[in-house]
Parts: structure tokens; C-alpha cells; sequence
């Protein structure tokens, strides 16, 4: 059985009639080795077209298809350009469809045409295709018969056209196949591989390219490949990323109303709420309004939406923040600062201006709330009422493993906070970001301090996560006699990798657990030479920018959300075994920190504690 992306069920009221049943012919009569998408947008610039449905197949190729509801009597005249349709008492004139197709399909090879990888590189067919590409027509309410008998055969070939009784549900799967693929002038001996399928999808849809986190939405809709996503001499690089079909579907598919993502650590979460973002940021007549606690999460999202020019459109804000921006906004009294107990009383207030009428409520069209985990109820039970009742547009990503800030995730009832996503939670289970490397070792560790909470009607257990594969460097863990000594020989190290080639000073991130070691660190890399960013300061965590190439340096809980090549972790010595909930708590703080690496981790401490065991134990 094949997908279609967008689900089916989320685009069925944009659908005709014969668009919906031909969507489910596809779903139902072709094999799960099919890839189909309902109205992807092809070509770029002034060459973009929109056809009604892409189906790819990796032995057969890529396919075009328009679909039309036409009656053959509402059809007055029709050549190779136009048609004259009776709509009403009217007559409408509009394009020949199988024309439309034809150019889509043009636009289409032009834009693949330029990636070395998808033509041939010598002989006879030097800059063509390595795969065949066809288009044609349904026509979902005209016979074969009838289409015989009209003389549209003239204009719109046989072999290029499906009809209403060659696509009912009783319709034999291998005859339905046999009109698709009659479409295509030529067959081909070699399938394109997984690599080439990806590089397809990479052109067809710029909106699911992705590459590091600093270039998340730098593909460019305007170019056929943008200065992020090329080499210096303007061609394509050998590897393309794009979102997985998972995340692909789901991020296409989530429609209107309440939605959870459960996702494991590096899995994409992220990624599908700034392609919810941009989307939403073209339907939307009021703003969109992104969440999360941790502060330098926050600004690392706001660049990414100043990149694909939706700022305007999607405000992004830390918990607190934007508490106070409704305070101010709306003349609500502040409460008196008190270090313990003032952002408790801060959300307190917020609560109360709503309550009063002070601050309204729906202010925005969507909502959208990362790390999720790390909400308290009444947070949570804040923030819906701020979403716009006609739109109702609510996305919650969360991972209970990474709950740091809270002792056990979310562990209440998304209904009791008027999150009504029952029957619509989604799991992504699949870690892109680490290596099976840094992804066991740090899974080994975290799983021993956890434990699966028990479903109920809109939870999901903890997640164990499956990898993508990608390999490299086991894990390495160090101790030293002093704190001092760690401190310099981290720093010695650095400029070691960074005189061999095997990282930029931008793709190291130095970690710590509290701000004496945090200060040491900077001392360190000072005396060292090495360019470094300290990031320790509120007004330093809201100006947060991870393109700047210099060593990062910040508190695991400042991590949350980044990813970085080259992580150290320093100055661990704490004895985890004393008190269970604290272990727990500081267990998936470190789980956090490890899992921000994509290629290679270290670790260090001077103090041969019970951690240290376990960490020696998972290497």
C-alpha cells in the first residue's frame, strides 16, 4: 500500500471529487515501494508549476498526472492548448491539461537536469536523465468509451490518459499500474537508489531541505540551489539532506486543531515546527507564537525564522518572556521581585490579567510550544487560551527523557490542561542527529535512571529510540587529577583538533554543570588562544548565535535544543547514587548534553565518583 503525502484524511476537503478517488486508487492499488504526493508545486522562480499529483517509483521513474472532473458534454472544444468548457450557461476557456502536465514535467527535468547525480556524466545521453519521467491526465468522470467516441484522442493521446471505469476500487492493481506506467516513453534497466530518490525530493520540495541547524530554512525558494546549499564553485554538494518521509508526511499532515509530537532526542521535532512555522506563516491573518523555557533556544529559533524572513509573521519567546511582554503590553502590576518566588508569581499575574480581562485571549493563530516537557500544568492551561478559537492551531513537541527543569516530564493529563490531541499524537522514534556511537553510549547511561510512565488516553510511554546508522568516534571519557588540569588540557586539545582539520573553532561546544567551572573553562581558552563565546549572562543567552566561529561555551541546561560536531562535557564528579530523584534529574541533564553532538564526544572530570563508574561502564 503507498503513502500519500499529505495524508490523505488531512487534504480530502481541498480535494474534487475525482481527485479523491484517484488519491485512494493510489493508496490502495499501488505497492509501499510507490511515492506519492497531492499538489506538490514544481520548479522554481518564474518556471514553478503546480501539478495534482507526483508519483515516483524507483524502477519506473517519476510521473506527472493532472486530474479533472469534466463531463464529456460540458467539454465544447479542445486543442492541443486550450479547452472550452460549458460551466453553467458560461464558457470558460482554460488551458489543455495534458499541456499543463507537459510543461510541468519540463520545468521538472530543466531543475534536475542541473545535479550531476541524476544524469548521466558520458556517453551517448551525456546530461540526460538516469531515470525515465512521464505526465498525463484522469478524467474521472468520462468514460472510455465516451472518450473514444468524442475524438479527444486527436489532442489528448490514449496511452496518456485514465478514465472513470479504469479506476473504480474493483479495478485489477496490475491493469491500474499498466495505465500509469503506458505514460512514459522509455524504461530503464538501473532503479535509483535512496541517495538519488532524496536528491529528487530535495529539488521537487525546497520546504523539507535541511543541512546543520545554521542552515535549517537557508534553501532558498527563489533559486534552484541557494549559496547555503552549494559548493564554492556553485554546484551541488555530494550529500543533499531532506526530511525523512516520516517527517516529511507528518509535518505536511498535521492540519488544524490540537496535535503532540512525541519525539526521541534529535529526531526532528524542531525541524517540523519551523516547516509548521513557515507554512502557517502564509494562511494566517494573526501572528504565530513559538514557546519554549530555555532561553538561548529561543534565540537560536528566532534567527532561524529572521533567515526565511517569517519574523514578522512568528514571534518566538522564552516562557518568561513573554510573560512580561504581556505584562508591559497590557499594564498589568508587576509583582514585587523576590529571587525564589518571582517568575512563579510573574506567570501568576499573567494568569490573573487573562482571568480579569486585562489581557485578552486568542490573541494569536497558532501556537506552537517546544520541549514541551519541561511546562508546568498551568502553563500549559495559559497557553491555550491564547490560541485564535477559529483556527484552534496547537502543536506540542515534547521528550520526557529530556525533561530537565521538571522531576518527571509531563506527568499530568494533556486534556486536564485543554489540550484536546486524544487520537492525535505522533511518534518519531528515529535519531538523526547522533551517531549509533554517541546515541548508545548516552542511552545506555540515561536508561538507568529511568523509568516508563504509563499511558493514558494522551500519553505515550518513553520512547526508546532506533538509529539512522551513521557511524563514527566511541565515545571517550577522561579523568584528570585536578580540576585545573582539566581545564588546561581541554583547552590544549581543542587547538590541537583545530590545527588538524578535524573541526572548526564554530563546531566545538564546551559544556559545564555550574558557573565557577564555566569561568575556569573561558580562563582556560584564554591562556590557551582559543576564540571562545561564554555564554553565561541572560543578555548573552538571548543574543545566542551559533554561526559565529568561536568555541561555545555553556550550562548543559543552556544546551538544550543545539547541535555541535565536537562536545565536551567538563568537570563531572557528582556521585549520582545518593538520592534517587536528584540522580534521575541530573542523569537526563547530562543526557542532554551528550546527546548534542553529531559526530564526537568527550567527557572529563577529576573525581573518581559513582558517575564515573557508570559512564566507564556505558563506554
Amino acid at each position: 500500500m503507498a503513502s500519500l503525502i499529505p495524508s490523505l484524511n488531512s487534504c480530502l476537503s481541498r480535494m474534487t471529487g475525482g481527485e479523491k478517488r484517484f488519491a485512494k486508487r493510489l493508496e490502495s492499488h499501488l505497492e509501499d515501494d510507490y511515492l506519492c504526493w497531492y499538489e506538490p508545486r514544481v520548479g522554481v522562480g518564474k518556471r514553478t508549476r503546480y501539478a495534482d499529483f507526483i508519483v515516483i517509483h524507483p524502477r519506473r521513474g517519476v510521473l506527472l498526472l493532472e486530474v479533472k472532473d469534466w463531463r464529456a458534454d460540458a467539454i465544447l472544444q479542445i486543442d492541443r492548448m486550450t479547452v472550452q468548457l460549458l460551466v453553467g450557461d458560461k464558457v470558460k476557456r482554460c488551458a489543455n491539461p495534458l499541456e499543463q502536465a507537459r510543461q510541468c514535467a519540463h520545468s521538472m527535468v530543466a531543475q534536475f537536469e542541473k545535479d550531476p547525480q541524476l544524469v548521466h556524466q558520458d556517453g551517448a545521453y551525456r546530461g540526460k536523465l538516469m531515470f525515465p519521467y512521464g505526465y498525463g491526465v484522469v478524467l474521472s468522470n468520462i468514460t472510455r468509451r465516451r472518450f473514444d467516441s468524442s475524438g479527444m484522442a486527436e489532442v489528448l493521446p490514449g496511452h496518456r490518459v485514465i478514465c472513470k471505469d479504469e479506476m473504480p476500487e474493483s479495478v485489477d492493481p496490475e491493469a491500474f499500474q499498466k495505465r500509469l506506467w503506458d505514460m512514459f516513453e522509455y524504461t530503464f534497466r538501473t532503479p535509483l537508489s535512496l541517495p538519488q530518490l532524496d536528491r529528487i525530493r530535495w529539488h521537487l520540495f525546497p520546504e523539507i531541505r535541511i543541512g546543520t541547524q545554521r542552515e535549517l530554512f537557508s534553501a532558498s525558494e527563489d533559486s534552484s540551489a541557494s549559496a547555503e546549499n552549494t559548493d564554492g564553485d556553485g554546484t551541488l554538494p555530494d550529500i543533499l539532506r531532506v526530511m525523512d518521509l516520516q517527517q516529511e508526511q507528518l509535518a505536511r499532515s498535521l492540519g488544524d486543531g490540537h496535535r503532540v509530537i512525541h519525539g526521541v532526542a534529535g529526531s526532528g521535532k524542531t525541524l517540523i515546527l519551523g516547516y509548521r512555522c513557515v507554512h502557517l506563516a502564509n494562511l494566517l491573518n494573526k501572528p504565530i507564537l513559538v514557546l519554549c523555557y530555555n532561553v538561548t533556544l529561543a534565540a537560536r529559533l528566532r534567527s532561524l525564522m529572521q533567515e526565511k524572513n517569517v519574523e514578522h509573521r512568528v514571534a518566538v519567546r522564552n516562557f518568561h518572556e513573554w510573560c512580561g511582554e504581556q505584562m508591559r503590553t497590557y499594564n498589568v502590576p508587576r509583582p514585587k521581585y523576590d529571587p525564589d518566588k518571582y517568575f512563579e508569581a510573574l506567570v501568576t499575574a499573567v494568569i490573573g490579567g487573562c482571568e480579569s480581562g486585562l489581557i485578552p485571549t486568542g490573541q494569536y493563530g497558532a501556537v506552537m510550544i517546544d520541549e514541551g516537557h519541561d511546562f508546568e500544568p498551568q502553563w500549559l492551561q495559559l497557553i491555550t487560551r491564547m490560541v485564535d478559537p477559529e483556527t484552534d492551531s496547537l502543536l506540542l513537541l515534547y521528550d520526557d527523557a529530556q525533561s530537565i527543569y521538571k522531576k518527571t516530564g509531563l506527568d499530568f493529563s494533556l486534556a486536564s490542561v485543554g489540550i484536546k490531541a486524544r487520537g492525535r499524537t505522533s511518534v518519531l522514534r528515529l535519531n538523526y542527529r547522533n551517531t549509533d556511537e554517541v546515541f548508545n553510549f548516552a542511552y545506555r547511561f540515561v536508561r538507568r535512571f529511568l523509568e516508563p510512565h504509563d499511558a493514558d488516553e494522551d500519553h505515550v510511554p518513553l520512547v526508546e529510540p532506533q538509529l539512522a546508522g551513521r557511524h563514527s568516534f566511541e565515545p571517550q571519557v577522561r579523568l584528570f587529577d585536578s580540576f585545573d588540569k582539566e581545564t588546561d588540557t581541554i583547552a590544549r586539545w581543542l587547538g590541537l583538533w583545530h590545527r588538524r582539520g578535524d573541526a572548526r573553532w564554530g563546531d566545538m561546544l564546551l559544556l559545564y554543570r555550574h558557573n565557577w567551572q564555566g569561568k575556569k573553562l573561558a580562563q582556560a581558552l584564554d591562556r590557551a588562544g582559543v576564540p571562545h563565546h561564554w555564554i553565561h549572562d541572560a543578555a548573552g543567552k538571548r543574543r545566542f548565535d551559533q554561526s559565529h566561529d568561536s568555541v561555545k561555551i555553556m550550562t548543559l541546561h543552556s544546551s538544550k535544543g543545539l547541535e555541535f560536531p565536537l562536545v565536551v562535557i567538563a568537570g563531572l564528579g557528582k556521585d549520582l547514587s545518593a538520592d534517587d530523584e536528584q540522580a534521575a534529574r541530573e542523569a537526563k541533564l547530562l543526557y542532554v548534553g551528550m546527546t548534542r553532538s553529531t559526530d564526537r564526544l568527550l567527557l572529563t572530570g577529576h573525581s573518581a565518583t559513582g558517575l564515573f563508574k557508570s559512564l566507564d561502564e556505558c563506554a
